[in-house]
């Protein structure tokens, strides 16, 4: 038996959703406000009450965010069925985009490892004015 049979008829309260899925309360309520998460139903003193489907598709939201994908590309999964439903092709495009885009952050960020690695080895740790690092931080006005 899972954490959701455990609970009240199969149904969560935010904290308990927020303990399993380990996103914050205010992050839940935000992915609801911009359509990412379906809002849930409500007790009838007005307490939010989520099921399997809100956890899951939580989960879903939170790998996605831990991998680097945007709000918008998620919403784009979601769209298109979520972690249940989305057709494969689609995904795989989404996700071929996002790898790109990954490859070409990396691309950027091994240039400036190399650009600020030759830039250190340059610093003879001299005295401010002829310092290497500092001339590449401080930059000509244009």
């Amino acid at each position: 038996m899972d954490a959701i049979t455990h609970s009240r008829g199969g149904t969560l309260p935010i904290g308990e959703l927020s303990r399993l899925t380990g996103v914050n309360i205010e992050t839940i309520r935000y992915y609801e406000k911009v359509g990412m998460l379906p809002a849930p139903p409500r007790t009838e003193g007005g307490r939010r009450v989520y099921d399997r489907h809100h956890l899951r598709v939580l989960a879903f939201i939170r790998r996605g965010r831990e991998l680097g994908f945007t709000p918008d590309e998620i919403k784009a999964l979601l769209a298109l069925g979520g972690p249940e439903r989305a057709p494969c092709g689609e995904v795989r495009e989404i996700a071929t985009k996002h790898l790109d885009d990954i490859r070409a952050k990396i691309a950027d960020l091994s240039k400036l490892e190399r650009l600020l690695g030759q830039t250190i080895d340059r610093c003879e740790g001299g005295t401010a004015p002829e310092c290497p690092v500092l001339d590449i931080l401080s930059p000509e006005p244009s």
